[in-house]
């Protein structure tokens, strides 16, 4: 399974594919490049005066009525969704997708060429963070015309579930889940397209997908189909013989997946959702979508980001996720022993950053001290808490974490944003700010309540070896 990569990504070098257009028929040579960090993905028409680029953005949307569509200063990109899907299902941030036509290449109807591709180019780690956005709220689409619903809930990961239903006694009702980015090139890429048989029709008799053949698609009959049609269609498409598979599709491709269908529609979701422009977590619940429903499903969510970039590092708390570290192993781990164990579950912890949480009772023995009739949180005893979710950190870098101890050497910027009081469940996170050298450790801190910061500083702990008794 894929790794989840902490910093962005690009193409290790140039990878060129080539392909027809579905729509316009055109012989189209994309080539992907290694762009720098926060470039972002962008197209350039090189068969253009002055080679125009268009950047993978919802607002540039022009067209979605058979793909999805992109134009700006006159120069257009259609098709985009697939070759953008694979772009974000291998978690690739920058790059810069040359095109010598109007349409990127259909290929087999999949993003599986596309992600062999971008594999064999290689993939670049860069020395830039990536930037995450964290969705703390509901965000909701509905279009009562096409019964489209779409919804975004707070998730610690990017997930998706997809529902189509045609009112097809062929296709029925189908759904498909990708519960996380690593499930992509396995499960999602390689589903391909599909159409009714009697939308084909409708395309070839008003020359609408010019570069269309039998390969790139699956073909759905919900009809009954006479012996004539299925003859023309044969000769259309070169085919010696047409028929009609017993589940209602035409032998033209094999299904890949029984609900390949449905998972089409999620890698749709995945592509046109790339149109954000920025990487965010949430578990998107898709209900009958299609391209022009995430386009405005995308610009929701980028205008939601927009009003909201403040919240992209504070973490997502799900207190029904079973937590990484529970109060037994903090205990274990931490030499922290009642009344000044200040961590009660660890969530989020890889080798740079740690996320753990602290709920606070007015049970607290502080409380008895400090403002009883006004119980508020001591500053110092939060610094704590941010230590000990820090100590974590550092020996989680350790191989025998069980025989060294942290001390800490210094806390420097710190700030008091909002008061903390009983009721509350404070959510610490602690970042690293360089690499772990000779035992020191140096780590930014931050302290939420729900999406409001209430406390940040920077401290230095050392790492150091118990003495043996």
């Amino acid at each position: 399974m894929q790794t989840k990569s902490s910093n962005q990504q690009t193409l290790k070098s140039p990878v060129s594919l080539h392909g027809v257009g579905l729509h316009t028929g055109s012989h189209v040579t994309i080539t992907m490049k290694p762009a720098n960090p926060g470039y972002g993905i962008r197209f350039q028409r090189i068969d253009l005066p002055e080679q125009p680029v268009v950047k993978a953005d919802a607002d540039l949307v022009v067209d979605t009525s058979r793909g999805t569509t992109l134009e700006y200063n006159g120069a257009r990109v259609s098709t985009v969704e697939h070759v953008l899907s694979a772009l974000v299902g291998l978690q690739i941030d920058n790059v810069l997708i040359e095109l010598d036509g109007p349409e990127i290449p259909i290929l087999d109807g999949s993003a599986r060429e596309f992600i062999e591709a971008i594999e064999s180019a290689g993939i670049q780690e860069q020395e830039a963070t990536r930037i995450v956005y964290s969705i703390d709220t509901n965000i909701h689409f509905y279009d009562p015309v096409k019964n489209v619903d779409m919804l975004l809930i707070p998730s610690n990961d990017y997930a998706i579930t997809t529902l189509i239903d045609f009112n097809s006694p062929v296709l029925g009702t189908q759904h498909a889940t990708l519960k996380n980015l690593g499930e992509f090139k396995n499960e999602i890429g390689p589903c391909r397209t599909f159409c009714f048989l009697h939308e084909l029709e409708y395309l070839l008799e008003n020359n609408l997908i010019k570069g269309g053949d039998l390969n790139n698609a699956i073909v759905v009959v919900d009809k009954v189909v006479e012996d004539d049609q299925l003859a023309h269609l044969a000769k259309v498409f070169n085919k010696q013989k047409i028929e009609v598979k017993s589940e209602g599709i035409l032998n033209n491709i094999q299904l890949r997946y029984p609900n390949e269908p449905a998972r089409h529609k999620l890698l749709d979701v995945v592509g046109d959702l790339a149109l954000v422009g920025h990487a965010f977590k949430g578990h998107i619940i898709a209900s009958r979508p299609g391209h022009a429903s995430n386009v405005e499903f995308a610009k929701k969510i980028k205008q939601y980001i927009k009003q909201n970039k403040h919240l992209s590092d504070v973490p997502v708390y799900d207190p029904m996720q079973a937590p990484i570290y529970d109060i037994n192993r903090i205990e274990k781990v931490l030499p922290h022993k009642f009344p000044f164990l200040l961590v009660d579950k660890i969530i989020e912890l890889s080798d740079k950053h740690v996320v753990g949480i602290k709920n606070v009772t007015f049970n607290e023995p502080f409380f008895q001290g400090h403002f009883p009739q006004n119980p508020v949180m001591p500053g110092v005893l939060q610094l704590e808490a941010m230590a000990q979710v820090g100590g974590i950190l550092a020996l989680n870098n350790i191989e025998d974490p069980q025989n060294f101890d942290t001390y800490f050497l210094k806390i420097d910027k710190a700030k008091f944003k909002q008061k903390v009081i009983p009721g509350d469940t404070l959510i610490l996170k602690l970042e690293l700010i360089s690499p772990i050298r000779r035992g020191i450790c140096e780590m930014k801190g931050t302290a939420y309540v729900g999406n409001k910061l209430v406390t940040e500083a920077e401290l230095v702990a050392q790492i150091i070896r118990k003495e043996k008794p």
